[in-house]
């Protein structure tokens, strides 16, 4: 027993001396991948096991999560194309109408009006001038769509801001105001 005990006690002290060497030179790692991470090339190169990385998506996939692909481009024809052939998808509804009324309230009343006269905040404080009248616009679904997708003269997009379904939802309701402006 006492070996053993001088043996525990010459092993701890020379575990001590190797633990407490050189602080600058590196030490025994446990497990290194813990603390060095496998690198990657970027930009489409081989990664990890020749494995490519950074690849661009199949084409015509949606990211989970995500929406499909608006293809319309953001030109004047664009514009034209988007007029003359994009249709809702969503049904006219009630609740459709309610919350593209509080989308509109939101994020376009404060420019068109809540009229869509054009007479919003913004522009009673001449913050920004020839806000368009809906009643004198020659718009259409499509159109208005693709405006709130890229945005037109000095409007923004609003793309990042409504899902597809609420920008729809908007469209429903600029159209209703459109209407009641007549």
């Amino acid at each position: 027993m006492k070996n053993f005990i001088k043996v525990s006690i010459v092993l701890a002290v020379v575990a001590s001396l190797v633990s407490c060497g050189n602080k600058r030179t590196p030490q025994v790692q446990y497990m290194p991948d813990m603390y060095v991470s496998v690198p990657y090339s970027v930009n489409g190169a081989e990664g990890l096991n020749g494995a490519p990385v950074n690849l661009a998506p199949v084409t015509g996939t949606i990211a989970r999560g995500g929406e499909a692909a608006y293809d319309i481009p953001n030109t004047n024809e664009g514009y034209e194309k988007a007029k003359i052939t994009l249709t809702s998808p969503l049904e006219i509804t009630d609740k459709n109408l309610a919350n593209g009324k509080k989308m509109y309230t939101i994020y376009c009343a404060v420019c068109h009006g809540k009229k869509g006269d054009g007479d919003g905040i913004l522009s009673q404080r001449d913050k920004f001038a020839g806000i368009p009248n809906y009643k004198d616009r020659d718009i259409t679904s499509g159109s208005i769509y693709h405006v709130i997708m890229h945005g037109r003269n000095l409007m923004g997009s609003h793309a990042a801001q409504l899902t597809q379904k609420e920008r729809w939802q908007v469209v429903q309701y600029v159209e209703k105001l459109k209407n009641d402006l007549k």
